[in-house]
C-alpha cells in the first residue's frame, strides 16, 4: 500500500526546519506528495526561500516545548485535524510528540528529535522539575498512541525508554543532507561552531573559555535571541549571526577545524554539514555523537575545557592530522544522504500503512538501522 501523500508538521526555530525540508524534497522525488504544517514561528524569508516549490501551511502556534503553550498545542491541533480533512494524508509525519495523541485518520508517525526530560538531564544533571509534568504526560501520550516512533539514533530511542518507559520499539533513521550543497574550499587558519548561544545544550560557551587560549579565531553561527526573549552573547568568539545556507557552506567550506562540545544532542545536523566540507571535528564525548561518528572525529568530555583547548590546540599543530581528520569526517558524511533518508522514510510509512495496529510501534530493522551505525 504506497504512500502517496503526507502532511508533516516542522517548527521554524531549530534544526527541524532543515531537515523537513530536505526530506519532502527526496521524497517528493520519489512521487510523495508532501505537505508541510508549520509553526513555532512566521517564517523567515530565508526559509521560504529554502522551501520553494514545497506546499506550505503556514502558522506560528507556540511548541510543546515553549512556556505556556497548552492553548495553542491544542489550537495548532484543532488546525492539523482539519488540514487533514482537506488534504487527506496517507500519513501524518509528526515532529513534535504532542499532536501523536490526536485521532487522526491517516497512520501517525511520530519523529522524536529531542526532548526537554533528556535535555534537562544532559544539561542540569538533575530530573527536570515539576513544572514539565504536563509535558512530560503529552509527550508520552504521544508517543504510546502514534503507529510508529522514529528518532535519528539508537541513542535517542534509549532516552525514551528511560524517561517515558517506551518499550514498544521504534525506527532508527538517520538525518541526511545532500552533498552538493555542502563542500570543501581552500582551508582557512579558523574553528567554526553552530548553533543557538541560549541553548545550554550545545555548550558554546565552552568556547568562549578556551578561545583566549587558541592561536586561531573561534567563529560562531546561530541566533543570539531566544524565542522565549533574552539576548546572548560573547566576547571572545567572532558570531556570526544567523546565517543562510549558501553563507554557513562558505563558512564550513573554509573553517579547518569545527568544534561542537555538547552536552545534549540527539543527532547534529551542524556536524553533518561541517563534516561534508572536510573540517576535522572536535565533538562533545556523548553517546550519540559516538554512534553518528564513530572513529571520524575527536571527542572532548563537555566539561573538561582543558581537554577541550588541548584538542584544538593539538589539532591546529598538526597539519597531517587535521587534514586526515577531515577527510575521515567526509567519508562517514557520505552515508547521510537525503536519499537513504527519504527511503527509510518510505518504507517506514508503507510498512505502517499495511495494518500495523495503532499506538504500537515497529521494532527497528537491520535495514532501517543502516544508515545511523
Amino acid at each position: 500500500m504506497a504512500v502517496e501523500r503526507v502532511l508533516m508538521t516542522a517548527d521554524t526555530v531549530g534544526g527541524v526546519w532543515t531537515y523537513a525540508v530536505e526530506l519532502a524534497r527526496a521524497l517528493m522525488a520519489r512521487r510523495v506528495d508532501v505537505h508541510i504544517a508549520t509553526m513555532g514561528a512566521a517564517l523567515t524569508a530565508a526559509q521560504r526561500e529554502s522551501a520553494a516549490g514545497i506546499p506550505l501551511h503556514e502558522s506560528a502556534y507556540r511548541l510543546e516545548w515553549m512556556r505556556e503553550p497548552w492553548d495553542d498545542v491544542q489550537a495548532a491541533g484543532n488546525w492539523l485535524q482539519d488540514l487533514e480533512a482537506r488534504l487527506a494524508p496517507d500519513v501524518m509525519h509528526l515532529n513534535q510528540f504532542a499532536f501523536g495523541a490526536l485521532p487522526f485518520r491517516a497512520s501517525k508517525v511520530v519523529v522524536a528529535h529531542s526532548c526537554v526530560v533528556s535535555w534537562w538531564q544532559a544539561v542540569h544533571r538533575q530530573r527536570a522539575p515539576a513544572e514539565w509534568d504536563r509535558y512530560r504526560a503529552a509527550v508520552r501520550q504521544g508517543l504510546f498512541q502514534a503507529d510508529l516512533v522514529v528518532a535519528p539514533t539508537a541513542a535517542m530511542l534509549a532516552g525514551l525508554a528511560r524517561d517515558y518507559g517506551f518499550d514498544r520499539g521504534g525506527v532508527v533513521i538517520a538525518n541526511g543532507r545532500h552533498a552538493d550543497s555542502f563542500r570543501p574550499r581552500d582551508k582557512q587558519c579558523y574553528i567554526m561552531a553552530a548553533g543557538r548561544l541560549w541553548d545550554a545544550a550545545k555548550n558554546l560557551e565552552a568556547l568562549e573559555a578556551v578561545a583566549p587560549a587558541l592561536p586561531w579565531p573561534v567563529k560562531v553561527a546561530g541566533s543570539r535571541v531566544h524565542p522565549e526573549g533574552g539576548v546572548r552573547g560573547g566576547s571572545h568568539v567572532q558570531l556570526l549571526g544567523e546565517l543562510t545556507a549558501p553563507q554557513m557552506a562558505a563558512a564550513l567550506g573554509q573553517a579547518a577545524i569545527y568544534a561542537l562540545p555538547a552536552r545534549y544532542e540527539p543527532f547534529g545536523l551542524s556536524a553533518l554539514e561541517a563534516a561534508l566540507c572536510g573540517c576535522a571535528l572536535v565533538l562533545g564525548d556523548i553517546p550519540s555523537l559516538r554512534e553518528v561518528w564513530g572513529e571520524a572525529a575527536l571527542y572532548v568530555p563537555p566539561d573538561d575545557h582543558a581537554r577541550l583547548r588541548d584538542t584544538l590546540l593539538r589539532l591546529i599543530a598538526d597539519d597531517e592530522l587535521r587534514r586526515a581528520m577531515g577527510t575521515r569526517a567526509r567519508d562517514r558524511a557520505s552515508r547521510y544522504t537525503p536519499e537513504r533518508m527519504a527511503e527509510s522514510y518510505r518504507l517506514a510509512y508503507d510498512r505502517v500503512r499495511r495494518g500495523h495496529p495503532r499506538g504500537r510501534s515497529i521494532p527497528s530493522t537491520a535495514g532501517e538501522r543502516a544508515c545511523a551505525s
